[in-house]
């Protein structure tokens, strides 16, 4: 697919249309669509910000790239001076003192937020079904599951809803893959985490979701780099525009263990054998390899996630800010506030956090967990010595009902040691029902572009 930001600037200079009408078009959509995608439009502001465009353009200035392109924000990512409510009753009300710096640098190029984007609870989830505002349903089946947790920013993108939106990610690519669109995990530390309703800080990351490979590449250049307010923010260089055109020989690597996992669909498998057959034929040499074992892969994820979580959700108490309910004694008060404004999946998180750092088990069961990770970060670095680029589905199912779906963390079973790993993953809507993975050593974003690319075109 054609880059969106581009088509929009085009139309923006020529004056085919102004911008005024292009954000009112996102609104109205927006506005009008039915998969509770949305948790809070951004109105006045965004209409302000794009008759300044409209001003700039009429007085002759010139306007960059994503000068005046409409977007949209997950919520659980800043924006100062509006509600972010991580789509928890505890924040339903919260308005945020500060920006996250990812949003920052694009509204810095002049790019318009134009929604607070629907999602899981905290992140809390793989369906999009935890929010306060409603489950997400999927952008081409609404009785489906839309995927979790950034299910809202997926649909608004499949839909045109938004020209691109910004992400949080811990575990996975499932609404990628179930809404059929691009989205990028970059390595852990090119995009800086501040601003993000921290999940769990191991594996937390802020990335771009759009429609095309080239608006992917244009996004993550504007995002990375340094930031004061994030230690683990590192210098990037520029991915040049010419990427896509590079041709190197590589080798592809795949995990035996994911094609002959039970869990994986059928369809999704077959699919995903034909491609490895056609890079084959084209010449690309594929070599299987031999993964870490899964269910140790999402035991591991699991565990370090519900252990930052029951960290990380305990200054919701109702004492410093969000819902306070009213009670006789402070004991009574946390107590109930906790109850009613935080999930089930939250609540299961909490417990299990609790449990893995609670006396008896915090020698025995998070320690473990951490060697695990660094097992995996070696396993990776020992995979990547012998290809260039991994392939995997996106997904292990097809997306379920809405009504029969439940937050299996199973469902990230061939994303969760990437993530753990810090390498980066783009997810394709190629191939397979629900797409491909494409992973690539840490800092190789460029050599992912390019090699996906040519998927496109193998297709």
């Amino acid at each position: 697919m054609k880059s969106v930001i581009y088509d929009l600037h085009r139309q923006l200079i020529s004056g085919e249309r102004t911008c005024r009408e292009i954000v009112q078009e996102k609104q109205s959509l927006l506005a009008e669509n039915e998969y509770q995608s949305v948790n809070l439009l951004l109105g006045e502001s965004s209409l302000a910000a794009a008759d300044q465009i409209d001003e700039k353009i009429k007085s002759g200035g010139f306007i960059g790239l994503l000068e005046g392109i409409p977007f949209g924000i997950k919520d659980v990512i800043h924006l100062q001076g509006c509600v972010t409510s991580g789509s928890s009753g505890f924040l339903k009300n919260y308005i945020s003192p500060y920006t996250a710096t990812a949003v920052q640098k694009l509204l810095d190029t002049g790019a318009i937020p134009v929604v607070k984007e629907n999602c899981d609870s905290f992140g809390h989830g793989v369906t999009g079904k935890n929010s306060i505002f409603g489950a997400v349903c999927n952008a081409h089946d609404k009785s489906r599951v839309a995927g979790g947790s950034s299910s809202g920013s997926a649909v608004n993108v499949a839909k045109g809803y938004t020209a691109f939106s910004i992400g949080g990610d811990t575990g996975g690519a499932i609404p990628a893959g179930y809404n059929k669109i691009y989205s990028l995990k970059p390595t852990f530390g090119r995009v800086s985490r501040y601003g993000i309703m921290a999940n769990c800080s191991a594996t937390d990351g802020v990335g771009p979701m759009a429609a095309s490979l080239e608006d992917i590449r244009i996004l993550l250049n504007v995002m990375s780099g340094k930031d004061v307010h994030d230690q683990i923010a590192f210098a990037t260089t520029a991915i040049p525009d010419d990427i896509f055109n590079v041709k190197e020989q590589i080798t592809v690597g795949y995990y035996k263990r994911f094609l002959e996992n039970k869990i994986l669909d059928a369809t999704i498998k077959s699919a995903f054998e034909k491609m490895l057959a056609t890079i084959s034929n084209h010449g690309i040499r594929v070599i299987p390899l031999d993964s870490f074992d899964t269910d140790a892969v999402v035991a591991t994820a699991l565990v370090l996630a519900m252990a930052d979580a029951s960290s990380l959700l305990a200054r919701f108490d109702g004492t410093l800010y969000g819902a306070r309910s009213n009670n006789k004694n402070v004991l009574e008060g946390y107590m109930i506030t906790r109850s009613e404004n935080l999930s089930d999946e939250s609540k299961r998180r909490i417990t299990g956090g609790i449990q893995a750092l609670s006396h008896g088990y915090e020698e025995d069961v998070f320690p473990k967990a951490k060697i695990m990770k660094s097992r995996i970060v070696n396993a990776l670095n020992e995979d990547f010595e012998k290809t260039d680029i991994i392939l995997s589905p996106a997904t292990v199912t097809l997306p379920p009902t809405i009504d029969q779906s439940l937050d299996d963390p199973f469902m990230e079973a061939f994303s969760a040691g990437f993530n753990l790993g810090g390498v980066p993953t783009l997810t394709a809507p190629l191939f397979t029902p629900t797409g491909i993975q494409v992973t690539a050593n840490k800092n190789r974003e460029g050599l992912i572009l390019t090699f996906t690319n040519f998927l496109e075109e193998a297709e």
